[in-house]
Order: structure tokens, then C-alpha cells, then sequence
């Protein structure tokens, strides 16, 4: 497995090279910088020893391990990947091939959602949703503390390695709750809808923009887009990825579009008076682009007070005058309800909470 990974990371150079981009030479890491082993298809196995579970690996022996998640009874083991984490704790992942058929797409999705991921909020949905971005105002402040005491240490020193695990632990810990969040509401949605609409975003690129990019980076749009995606795919939701440019700028009424500056958040058609927040409107935009590029049908029986946003349009449309269009009002849904109480649960602690 090592000269396998060697392999392909010679092998990535070379069809970067041959792209014509310049690439330079493979950066060897020291023994101690190490700290992964693979075993493919032999070398291990997973055993029951008096009511614990142990992994026996090859050259090394029996390990107890805690076992976060069962593996399931039609499933073959068929990699075992160990690696030590920066905060010293050892990790294995199984690589598992399970008998499972992947649900069908429906034909003509029912529940259908735009979703725009954003800052202030983490998403606006077409549902009249407004997930709140988690704060994470506590565990950056400990981090900050733990990298300056870093700072003061004597590079290489027992107090310094003592540090590093600490820094460490604190990005951990940040990372843990970040994923956490994001698993829950990529879950919620790829659970509760036949069909999920979103941006294609270029995540990295627009990371690297001046400005805000701490903010875009804390945000993990692409951990997100990630994650809703291959869950779609393993619930049988169609998932849906269109293009980005101008959703912010048409009226998700009429279709006008209208310059807005980043700072201004809220959209107001000049053409047929349409006004929602500038993330709602993208939502309904996306969902709109969605239905069109993906060619399915859509089942026309949905509720008259969460109009789709094809209604909207056709009403725009037949009248020369402006279009009063009533659209559902933005819930606020705190990051912290999705994080207790997990994704399921949204819709009905949202209501009990409005109705508080």
C-alpha cells in the first residue's frame, strides 16, 4: 500500500504535467511524520473477545478498540486503515463493502427544496427555513489561547510537545462539533425531500477571495455540499447542483434582474415589488434552475401556502401589473436545536417553538 500510494501521487503529477501545468517533485515526509498503515483485503480481523470488540492486525497483534458504529451482518471488511491523529489518539477505519440496493429516484418528486448556503445564515430554504450558523465564538477563543501559550514555548521542548497536544485537542475539538452540525442538517434534508436543489460552488476559490475568507472557510460550504450529496445518493433523492451566477441578482417573481451589493440583504423588485431576504429569493431561484435543467416531472399537488416558485412566475408572467406574491415567512432555526436534538426533529421543534 505504501508504493501504491507513491504510485499515485507520481502518477497525479504526471497528468498535471502533461496538462501543461507546472509541477514540481514529491515532498518525502521523515519515518516520524508517518503516521498512517494500510492494510488491503489480508492482514486483519475483527474479533468478539469476552464481550470486546478486538482488532487483530498483522506484525502487531490483538488491540481493543471502541467500536463507534456496528458493522453490518451482510458486510465484507475489506481495508483497515490505522492512523494516529495530531492529538496522539489512534484511529482505525474499515473499509466495508455491504450487499445494500441503492433506493430508486422517484419519477416525480413531491417534496422538492432550494437550498443557499450563506454566512449570517448557514442556509435559507424554500420552506421558509433559516438554519442558523453555529457559534463557535468559545472554542476559537480557546484555541487562540492555547496557540499563544504555544507561541512562548521552546521549540522542540517537553512543555512545547505538551502544548502542540493541547492546540491540537482544540482543533479537534472545533472540527468534531463543525462536522456534527453539518452531518445533522445534510441528513435532515436528504431524509425529508425527494429532490434537493443547490449551488455548484467553487468552495475553495471562494475561500481564496480577499476578504472574510476566515468566515467562508469556517462555513465548510464543500464539506457540506459533500456530505448532502452522497447522502441524497444513498436515500434516493435527487440531488441537484446548478449554476451559481445571478441567483442573488433575479427576482425569483418576475425574473428581473437587479445589482445588489453584498451588504444589502434583503431583495426588493423594482419591476413587479417582490420583496424576501436575498438568500431566500436565491433559494427559490435555485429550486426554479433545478426543475428546469433536471427534466423531471413534479407533482403540481403542493400546499397553497408554500407556492413553488414555477407558480410564481406564471402569475408574473399573464399580468402586465405588479404581482402581489406571498411566500413563506423565514423560521429562524437555531444551530444549537439541530445539534441537540438532532435533524428529524427540525420541523416539529421549530413549530412548538413559534407557536412558544
Amino acid at each position: 500500500m505504501v508504493v501504491k500510494r507513491v504510485y499515485d501521487n507520481l502518477s497525479t503529477l504526471k497528468a498535471q504535467k502533461e496538462n501543461g501545468r507546472t509541477v514540481g517533485m514529491l515532498k518525502w515526509k521523515p519515518p516520524r511524520d508517518y503516521r498512517s498503515l494500510t492494510y488491503n483485503q489480508s492482514g486483519f480481523k475483527l474479533k468478539n473477545t469476552s464481550g470486546r470488540p478486538v482488532l487483530w492486525l498483522s506484525k502487531i497483534g490483538e488491540v481493543p478498540i471502541h467500536l463507534h458504529r456496528d458493522i453490518p451482518e451482510n458486510a465484507t471488511i475489506k481495508q483497515v486503515t490505522v492512523k494516529q491523529e495530531p492529538t496522539g489518539e489512534w484511529f482505525a477505519t474499515f473499509g466495508i463493502d455491504v450487499d445494500e440496493d441503492t433506493p430508486e429516484k422517484p419519477e416525480t418528486p413531491e417534496k422538492v427544496v432550494g437550498v443557499d448556503v450563506g454566512i449570517l445564515r448557514y442556509a435559507h430554504d424554500t420552506d421558509g427555513y433559516a438554519i442558523e450558523s453555529p457559534d463557535f465564538t468559545n472554542e476559537r477563543e480557546r484555541l487562540e489561547r492555547a496557540q499563544r501559550d504555544l507561541s512562548r514555548k521552546e521549540h522542540g521542548s517537553n512543555n512545547w510537545e505538551k502544548q502542540r497536544k493541547v492546540v491540537a485537542e482544540r482543533h479537534a475539538d472545533l472540527k468534531r462539533k463543525r462536522r456534527d452540525f453539518l452531518h445533522k442538517l445534510s441528513n435532515y434534508y436528504a431524509t425529508e425531500y425527494d429532490l434537493v436543489a443547490v449551488e455548484d460552488l467553487d468552495a475553495k476559490g471562494l475561500v481564496e477571495l480577499p476578504g472574510n475568507s476566515r468566515n467562508r472557510a469556517g462555513a465548510a460550504w464543500g464539506t457540506f455540499l459533500r456530505m448532502l450529496e452522497y447522502k441524497c445518493e444513498c436515500k434516493g433523492t435527487h440531488f441537484i447542483a446548478v449554476n451559481p451566477r445571478g441567483t442573488t441578482k433575479e427576482c425569483a417573481s418576475c425574473g428581473t434582474e437587479t445589482d445588489k451589493p453584498l451588504w444589502v440583504r434583503e431583495h426588493s423588485c423594482p419591476s413587479c415589488g417582490f420583496e424576501a431576504d436575498r438568500d431566500a429569493n436565491a433559494a427559490w431561484n435555485i429550486l426554479s434552475r433545478s426543475l428546469k435543467d433536471v427534466g423531471v416531472g413534479h407533482s403540481e399537488s403542493t400546499s397553497s401556502e408554500t407556492p413553488r416558485v414555477s407558480d410564481v412566475r406564471t402569475r408574473a408572467k399573464l399580468s402586465s401589473t405588479p404581482v402581489e406574491t406571498t411566500l413563506p415567512v423565514d423560521t429562524p432555526v437555531s444551530a444549537k436545536r439541530i445539534v441537540e436534538t438532532g435533524s428529524h426533529t427540525l420541523k416539529e421543534r421549530t413549530a412548538s417553538a413559534v407557536s412558544e
